[in-house]
């Protein structure tokens, strides 16, 4: 059977079944096999073969879900972009060698083009000789550069074949992103419905889960918070959703605790995953607890100095360009630190986040967890700065909910800091600041400006 020929059974089976809502119109899976079938015959039409690295330019839709099915039957390199790396949209093909360019635009129209690209690399000769098709995400490393990671398509979808619960399942996390990869599977694959919102600010989205009765949420820590500063929960019935997953950043305790004390029936789940390795199964101890068990099958996990190290069979092949992250013995090592307390772990954040004030490690995500305990405090974004005395000191970034005349905001939250905290984790620095502290993938920024 081919890679994607377990979900095409999967299709006949609930042909009748709703698959994905787009723009409130709702498709079934039997619509789903005959655009399959046709978007198999446009490939064919236009010359596209098994191998060719082809850069696919869409957003969530039921034309762009068959078209990526009907790339990965045909075996191809599929590279999906999204709106949201439009500014490096040219440095991403360049490094992955793109031969072929297919866009979908918003009125799900299809235009192809032939590009410069030579498709030549040793990682791409690997998925050719075993003709399968291929996927290529990218990420940034500490330094900012983007990195391209490979991977054999055939392992990533293996794991989808092990069937769970159906659910109806809000479309967040991007197509081209491993978490957004992760939904769209694991939803066809149980059969269940993929409800794609236009936006995602925090109404839009909540608007959609009460319309179309959503039990599943999978999002951002930085996203959870907006739902709380927006009080959106307040203007749109959420009886519907049964669980929120969150993942791609370290969660703020007090975030976690105070939507749990707002939604006690609505379960909460860590996940864990990162581009290179894949969405590994999770298990939080507590809907408010940041303590989770992670792995499952297909993943083994270990601690090496403090930092989690992953084995998977859905890991990359390997970067584009940039060496390799994994050991000799072909653990992945994510960069990010870690409590051990028996089966459970918690994810403190990335090592490269970690500020060392005078040999004293201090945690980010630890600080914007008080931070935001603090009266008018919308957001926070905490980084570390060279210092000739300690090596470096912590500064923070905040963006207040409504402006503060007193002119002593800072003062005060210093305080507030001085008797929550140790000393040398209190903000030396503090910035306010009125633009956001996210990017577009809602995910927290923290690098110093």
């Amino acid at each position: 059977m081919s890679a994607a020929g377990f979900l095409l059974e999967k299709f006949r089976q609930f042909a009748a079944e709703a698959a994905i809502i787009w723009r409130g119109e709702s498709c079934d899976y039997g619509w789903f096999l005959s655009r399959f079938e046709h978007w198999r015959g446009f490939l064919k039409n236009q010359g596209i073969r098994a191998g060719q690295v082809v850069i696919f330019e869409a957003e969530f839709s039921p034309n762009s879900v068959a078209l990526l099915l009907a790339l990965i039957e045909s075996a191809c390199v599929v590279v999906p972009l999204t709106k949201s790396v439009r500014d490096k949209k040219a440095e991403f093909v360049e490094i992955a060698k793109g031969e072929i360019m297919l866009a979908m635009d918003e009125t799900d129209q299809i235009s192809c083009e032939r590009l410069n690209g030579t498709g030549v690399h040793e990682l791409y000769d690997r998925l050719r000789e075993a003709r399968h098709p291929g996927l290529v995400l990218f990420s940034s490393g500490s330094t900012g550069k983007s990195k391209a990671a490979v991977h054999d398509f055939a392992a990533i979808l293996e794991k989808f074949k092990v069937p769970r619960k159906a659910y109806r399942t809000i479309a967040f996390l991007l197509f081209d992103h491993i978490g957004g990869v992760n939904t769209l599977f694991y939803t066809l694959s149980n059969a269940g419905t993929l409800i794609v919102c236009e936006d995602r600010n925090p109404d839009a989205v909540l608007a959609a889960i009460e319309k179309f009765r959503a039990e599943l949420l999978p999002t951002s820590p930085t996203f959870i918070n907006l739902v709380l500063l927006s009080e959106a929960y307040l203007r749109h019935d959420l009886s519907s959703l049964k669980l929120v997953t969150y993942g791609t950043e370290a969660m703020p305790e007090n975030t976690l605790k105070r939507f749990h004390s707002l939604f006690p029936n609505i379960r909460l789940a860590q996940t864990y995953g990162l581009s290179e390795v894949g969405i590994l199964r999770a298990k939080s101890k507590s809907s408010d607890s940041l303590w989770v068990k992670i792995g499952g099958e297909g993943f083994d996990t270990r601690i090496v100095d403090g930092a989690l190290q992953i084995k998977a069979k859905s890991a990359m092949l390997g970067y584009l360009n940039a060496p390799s992250p994994f050991t000799e013995d072909g653990w992945f090592m994510t960069g990010d630190s870690v409590e051990v307390d028996g089966e459970y772990v918690k994810i403190l954040g990335r090592k490269s986040e970690l500020i060392n004030v005078g040999g004293e490690k201090v945690y980010p995500c630890e600080i914007e967890s008080v931070i935001q305990e603090f009266e008018n405090v919308a957001e926070v974004s905490v980084y570390g700065e060279k210092n000739p005395l300690v090596g470096n000191i912590v500064c923070a970034r905040v963006r207040l909910k409504r402006d503060d005349p007193s002119g002593d905001f800072a003062a005060r939250l210093k305080s507030f800091c001085r008797s929550h905290m140790q000393p040398y984790k209190v903000p030396v620095k503090i910035l306010l600041t009125s633009e956001s502290q996210y990017s577009e993938r809602y995910k927290k920024m923290r690098q110093a400006q």
